[in-house]
């Protein structure tokens, strides 16, 4: 838990698992509670049940849930926006997010069918309406002199933001910042690399907070950014060295060689990298 006078940002980690053929795959992802004497906000609201985390939460911090006046999306996808019907329905807040999501946070069946997600139904509560659509620039008032910036950080979704909050220079960096180690997960690298140069190019941030990362602070802050950049960078050359050797090869065959090139196990294997991984090619053969 990070202090500050007026202010306290609470990561909550919620833990989750995405079925896979040798068994669950566990997983989590970070929801955030910016708190000020005033209001709350929540960035993200995790999978489906997540609400029940994240209440019970406030009310040992003895804060309750009505408190919750905007819930912020940092983008679309199911371990981010899996609780966010509940959420609204227990309080009654505003949700904001990006107008290049909207579609698929307002119609998850769209979602499905678009990209599926083993499990998907079990993640995502149901579909929820954008009350604020959020552009790059845009700020949001939170009370006690805080204001939160929107950037727009494209490429992990075509509506991924990340939130800096001002005048603190705290980073919610919501997806756009991979984690060497772990799955390749976006849907445009060329457009996430230009996202994570944006973030890097912002002096003074004093803490990063990710949705699939522990906080970091101080000079982990860039560290972690330049270890996200290395990392698309890596899953590209590898992609590109085995397109070299096997042109033509099958998505699911390219999968399983770039999954165990960058020493991953061969069951995270799945249909989310192979999207990434098509997104390499596509990035390639436009070169």
């Amino acid at each position: 838990m990070t202090h500050f006078p007026v202010m306290k940002i609470e990561p909550l980690r919620i833990p989750f698992s995405i079925p896979a053929p040798s068994g669950p795959l566990p997983r989590f992802v970070s929801a955030y509670i910016i708190s000020t004497p005033g209001s709350l906000t929540l960035i993200d609201a995790g999978v489906v049940g997540s609400e029940e985390i994240i209440f019970s939460h406030l009310q040992r911090s003895g804060r309750r849930p009505e408190e919750i006046s905007s819930l912020i999306l940092t983008h679309a996808h199911p371990d981010h926006i899996g609780a966010a019907k509940a959420v609204r329905e227990a309080t009654g807040c505003t949700i904001a997010a990006h107008g290049a999501d909207r579609a698929w946070i307002e119609d998850t069946d769209r979602q499905d069918r678009e990209r599926p997600v083993p499990g998907f139904y079990q993640l995502v509560g149901g579909p929820v309406t954008v009350d604020r659509i959020l552009e790059d620039g845009d700020t949001i008032e939170m009370g006690e002199g805080l204001i939160l910036e929107v950037i727009h950080t494209p490429g992990h979704s075509p509506g991924s933001i990340s939130l800096l909050l001002l005048p603190d220079m705290a980073l919610f960096s919501g997806d756009a910042i991979p984690v060497p180690g772990d799955l390749p997960i976006y849907d445009d690298p060329v457009a996430s690399l230009n996202s994570i140069e944006r973030l890097m190019a912002i002096d003074g941030i004093t803490s990063l907070f990710s949705s699939w990362d522990e906080p970091k602070e101080g000079e982990e802050v860039y560290w972690a950014m330049d270890d996200g950049y290395a990392r698309i960078q890596e899953v590209h050359e590898v992609v590109k060295g085995v397109l070299a050797d096997r042109p033509g090869i099958d998505p699911a065959e390219l999968t399983c060689m770039v999954v165990k090139e960058i020493g991953l196990p061969a069951e995270l294997a799945n249909p989310m990298v192979t999207r990434s991984l098509l997104a390499h090619v596509r990035a390639l053969q436009k070169a």
